[in-house]
């Protein structure tokens, strides 16, 4: 009996099986909320070297970078190879309102947490209403330049 060759579907076996080793997840799984007058981001960086994690802020644009290096030499014969490796870098577009010059960033039990405040001029605020008692002026008497 003939088999039929059909490329396709060795190239999407091939495909395939290149995409299992891919993580469906991306490399910085992020959280954020607002909590009162700052906002927080929570990113999953699990077995990334704290000294190789780089944040910078330029025209808006929060850009965080990091590390994960292999604990395994190079002469290994993997049999599963599902945990990335690799810098990882992710963008975060910050609005207007925030206090970009106060930022702070920790990292703790593989999660780096940044904290973003809000901007003074950003927040809301009461504007007192002044007020005058009800007094009217007093009227001014006007001459006449010829009568006097």
């Amino acid at each position: 009996m003939a088999t039929r060759y059909d490329p396709f579907r060795d190239m999407d076996r091939w495909l395939t099986n290149a995409m299992r080793q891919v993580p469906s997840s991306p490399g910085m799984p992020l959280d954020l909320f607002r909590r009162g007058e700052k906002f927080v981001a929570l990113m999953d960086l699990p077995g990334v070297d704290p000294s190789s994690i780089d944040i910078d802020v330029e025209d808006r644009t929060l850009t965080v970078r990091a590390e994960r290096r292999t604990a395994v030499d190079d002469d290994v014969q993997w049999l599963s190879h599902e945990r990335p490796t690799g810098t990882f870098a992710r963008q975060l577009s910050l609005g207007t309102g925030l206090a970009l010059d106060r930022i702070e960033a920790s990292y703790s039990d593989g999660v780096l947490q940044l904290t973003i405040p809000v901007a003074e001029e950003a927040k809301p605020r009461k504007i007192q209403v002044s007020h005058t008692s009800g007094e009217q002026p007093a009227a001014v008497e006007q001459r006449d330049s010829a009568s006097a």
